[in-house]
């Protein structure tokens, strides 16, 4: 019986994050809303690319804390996510996450909050021998603060493609 209210459970939590339908080449998988803003709070602290008000002004974000000073749109982007968790060696966790030219690898609960947000986005896992893996690329998401703090849902959208 607890299996089954596991299953309609996270059929309701994935029910309550958009997704547009049937991504295409031309249309790549989009999150908005809450989903959008876990996923730019999982990947901002790792970005080479932000400046640090900018990281601090998701954090708070995500930490569920609207009423934050900064003002500007935030762009976080990654090349590419790479995560396995294995399901023979239990404790391996990783991410390869590649920002240009530089990777950076996390392991453990950073790990596991990339490959666990990665699931709540729609990225399909994939099994090799042992190992499950989630990727994506060419990750975009724009936060924008101003629209959060209406507290309407709006103000997170990301855009990423399959990982391959």
């Amino acid at each position: 019986m607890k299996s089954g209210r596991a299953i309609v459970a996270c059929a309701l939590v994935l029910a309550g994050h958009p997704m547009s339908p049937a991504p295409t080449p031309r249309h790549p998988p989009r999150v908005s809303g809450s989903t959008a803003l876990a996923l730019a709070g999982v990947i901002a602290p790792l970005s080479p690319d932000l400046t640090g008000p900018e990281k601090k002004a998701v954090a708070m974000l995500f930490a569920a804390n609207a009423d934050i000073p900064y003002k500007k749109p935030i762009v976080v982007t990654a090349d590419r996510i790479v995560c396995r968790t294995g399901n023979v060696d239990i404790t391996i966790r990783n991410c390869e996450v590649t920002f240009g030219k530089k990777t950076k690898t996390v392991n453990g609960s950073t790990a596991n909050e990339i490959f666990a947000t990665e699931a709540l986005a729609g990225v399909p896992a994939d099994g090799a021998a042992g190992s499950n893996f989630e990727s994506l690329a060419k990750l975009s998401c724009t936060i924008d603060p101003n629209a959060i703090r209406r507290k309407d849902g709006s103000g997170a959208d990301c855009t990423f493609q399959p990982g391959n």
